[in-house]
């Protein structure tokens, strides 16, 4: 097989200590095991396609949150696009491709079916269901249009607006009838939002004078705005919020690696007086434990957008496992340009 990935060992990045502040490299250390057997009941998987997400940093720290923390020595979570090496589970046979969010950064390992959907023989773009067929997208389509509930004519604002949740936020909200404004790192990104996702306009938030920008650009104010940013963004964003606006939270990216509250002034006086001067609607949420029992409603609509080319999707796949701390460092660094992929394995 290529991509380093045997059939005689198993190749797991597990966590080695908890970072403090950013992660690095040494946080991770890379084992080799001997390949499991399923026992009745089970299949064995093989990784192809491993997503690293933003949320994978909170897992890193046994501070306490909506999910259990990696313990120290197993395996990193995430969500992987995997074949199936063989078959004692109704429903699975060998080289079925599986969606998974049991296996992690590893190149093989069992499962008993709980947290895993079979795609078939042949799907045409396996990826894509870690994606915009996947918990991005599914993220993007429930929290945009559940909680932020856009409306036509109706400004909508979405931070890291050529991330993958980002980048279908204001794509759902320009089919909605919104003006859509992004917020990006870097002149590129911003141009992509534009000339390529259809944004209205997209605000690069390393400007100096990213807020006047920013108002300048919502010269209505905002009725929507997605979050998954935090930081200078959510900073520039308050005071433009209109009476009623909607802000559905999915991530705080610029804080996951904080370890001391933000300097300047206490925001969080400032924060709830708006709640209540401008009624506004700011609603956390966590996707397959608030929205589990709708996917099946955002898979047919996301599908039917994307075969139809009205969604756009950009990925980044980058080659081999033991790139995977690397990439997921620099992803929380913003280096990242599209939904962050890691080939693990060949899809033969």
């Amino acid at each position: 097989m290529s991509l380093n990935q045997s059939k005689d060992h198993n190749r797991r990045l597990v966590l080695a200590s908890r970072p403090v502040g950013a992660p690095s490299p040494d946080n991770f250390r890379l084992e080799q095991a001997d390949i499991p057997r399923p026992a009745d009941g089970q299949v064995l998987l093989r990784t192809v396609f491993l997503s690293l997400d933003p949320y994978m940093r909170g897992r890193m720290s046994d501070a306490p949150s909506y999910a259990e923390p990696v313990a120290i020595g197993d395996v990193m979570v995430g969500g992987t696009v995997n074949r199936v090496v063989e078959s004692r589970l109704d429903g699975f046979e060998t080289g079925d491709w599986v969606l998974s969010y049991t296996c992690g950064w590893q190149d093989y390992a069992l499962s008993d079916g709980e947290m895993l959907v079979n795609l078939g023989k042949n799907p045409p773009q396996p990826s894509l269901a870690l994606g915009i067929l996947g918990m991005p997208g599914f993220t993007a389509y429930m929290g945009l249009l559940d909680i932020g509930a856009p409306k036509e004519g109706e400004t909508l604002v979405v931070a890291s607006a050529t991330g993958p949740v980002g980048a279908t936020v204001g794509q759902i909200g320009k089919l909605k009838g919104c003006r859509t404004v992004g917020v990006a790192g870097g002149a590129e990104k911003c141009r992509f939002a534009v000339e390529e996702l259809g944004f209205d306009a997209c605000i690069d938030h390393y400007a100096d004078d990213f807020a006047e920008q920013l108002a300048a650009a919502c010269p209505s104010g905002i009725d929507v705005y997605y979050e998954n940013v935090g930081g200078k963004v959510l900073d520039g964003v308050l005071p433009l919020l209109n009476t009623g606006a909607r802000v559905p939270v999915c991530g705080l990216i610029s804080q996951y690696n904080a370890t001391n509250l933000p300097e300047g002034p206490d925001r969080l006086g400032m924060l709830m007086g708006l709640i209540l001067v401008k009624r506004l609607k700011v609603q956390g949420f966590i996707i397959f434990d608030d929205y589990g029992h709708r996917y099946d409603e955002f898979y047919q609509e996301m599908s039917r957008w994307y075969a139809e080319g009205k969604i756009k999707y950009r990925e980044q796949i980058v080659d081999n496992l033991e790139q995977a701390p690397e990439a997921f460092i620099g992803m929380l660094e913003g280096k990242n340009f599209g939904k962050l992929v890691i080939r693990v394995g060949s899809d033969d």
